[in-house]
């Protein structure tokens, strides 16, 4: 399985190459008060019952990747509890060897983050430092949740592969958050003057947001067949489609091959059309901060009808795209399974894990289960481990 047309990435030749972890080190990282693992070339099987730290050491290892929980917990949060702040660091080759640290301490609310011992000037410049794809039962809110897990999606995958991506979602975000606060100042003095002060953030939101609508765009029509195509291999029966949704005619127009400097003139265009409106509800209500991905099977909405097997079956498709994102932009990441197999039957299990392995995106593979029979057969092979009360040891 490949995706089609891969996304150039400005991080290529930062994150090239087969990833592959060495060592882990966690302190007070959720119940994980001290763990020190090397991790063999080919990867893992991490055995407990639930509720001992599996899924915990799955995200701090993800946490390198996204500089966040995956789960997304505040980081005081995740520090153990009583402890004064967490510390992750690993040895990893991502192309080259490299050294990731991920610190933070409670008092201040300080994070800090090394790449090969240097800290970098903006936080996000070390975001991707460990390219992971992580698959967990959560992942069926990707599609029978809020459009927001779906955006969500759709950035991270694309601002993990594109710095200038990152860039205009980070200068978006920034518009939005000041033409909303704008609107809402006013809403709440009843002042006609806050549409001219709200008005001042449109350029900016209209550039940026016209990059992201191209982008997202341009990426769903890329792996659009790919998505039918996965579901179909997984074993879904039904026709499955993928397609970007917005009520904004620019958009739409995105996907006419209309220039991002015309876009941005449609997006400035719908924002002063909508001022009278967002004024009076406090909130800017145009823009991709409020599109979706449209999933449907058979033409009908799989949030709203598809089973709980057909979501599941749709949401570990998207994860293999985004994994298949991560590699076409020449990284193979590091594949994070989180009990990826509850509630599928071994059929669909055994159709997965092959398509990991021929798509050449699982090189090494961290797998945690809740007991040694739930390891697939095609995992056996893979060094086993147990964790007891957030203690980990190698099963012999």
């Amino acid at each position: 399985m490949t995706v089609t047309a891969p996304l150039p990435s400005a991080f290529a030749d930062e994150t090239s190459g087969s990833v592959t972890l060495e060592t882990i080190s966690l302190r007070e990282f959720r119940n994980l008060a001290r763990v020190t693992l090397d991790v063999p070339r080919e990867g893992m099987a991490i055995v407990g019952d639930n509720g001992h730290g599996k899924t915990n050491l799955l995200e701090a290892i993800y946490y390198l990747q996204l500089l966040r929980s995956v789960r997304g917990a505040r980081d005081q949060d995740v520090v153990r509890f009583g402890a004064p702040g967490f510390h992750i660091a690993a040895d990893a080759v991502v192309g080259r060897p490299r050294v990731l640290t991920a610190a933070f301490q409670r008092a201040g609310k300080r994070k800090r983050v090394t790449v090969d011992g240097a800290e970098p000037t903006r936080l996000s410049d070390a975001l991707g430092s460990l390219p992971s794809v992580m698959f967990s039962p959560r992942d069926v809110e990707l599609v029978a949740g809020a459009p927001s897990e779906r955006r969500r999606f759709l950035d991270v995958a694309l601002a993990l592969t594109s710095r200038r991506y990152l860039a205009a979602l980070q200068q978006y975000r920034a518009a939005l958050v000041r033409r909303n606060a704008a609107l809402r100042d006013a809403a709440r003095k009843g002042e006609a003057g806050g549409i001219p002060r709200a008005a001042v953030w449109e350029p900016a939101l209209a550039e940026h947001g016209a990059l992201l609508w191209a982008a997202r765009v341009a990426w769903v029509e890329r792996v659009a067949d790919d998505f039918t195509r996965l579901c179909a291999s997984i074993g879904e029966r039904g026709t499955a489609r993928m397609r970007y949704a917005t009520t904004s005619s620019t958009a739409a127009a995105a996907r006419s091959g209309v220039s991002t400097v015309d876009l941005a003139g449609l997006l400035a265009d719908s924002l002063e059309a909508h001022r009278a409106v967002d004024l009076r509800r406090g909130l800017t209500h145009v823009g991709p901060h409020r599109d979706d991905l449209d999933l449907t099977l058979d033409g009908h909405q799989l949030r709203a009808f598809g089973s709980a097997g057909q979501q599941r079956t749709a949401s570990i498709a998207l994860r293999l795209l985004e994994a298949a994102t991560l590699r076409g932009a020449g990284s193979a990441p590091l594949v994070l399974l989180d009990d990826p197999f509850a509630e599928l039957d071994a059929t669909r299990a055994a159709r997965i894990l092959e398509l990991l392995g021929t798509s050449g995106v699982a090189h090494q593979t961290i797998l945690a289960v809740p007991r040694s029979m739930d390891i697939p057969s095609e995992m056996t092979s893979l060094p086993r481990y147990r964790i007891v009360d957030g203690q980990i040891g190698e099963l012999r």
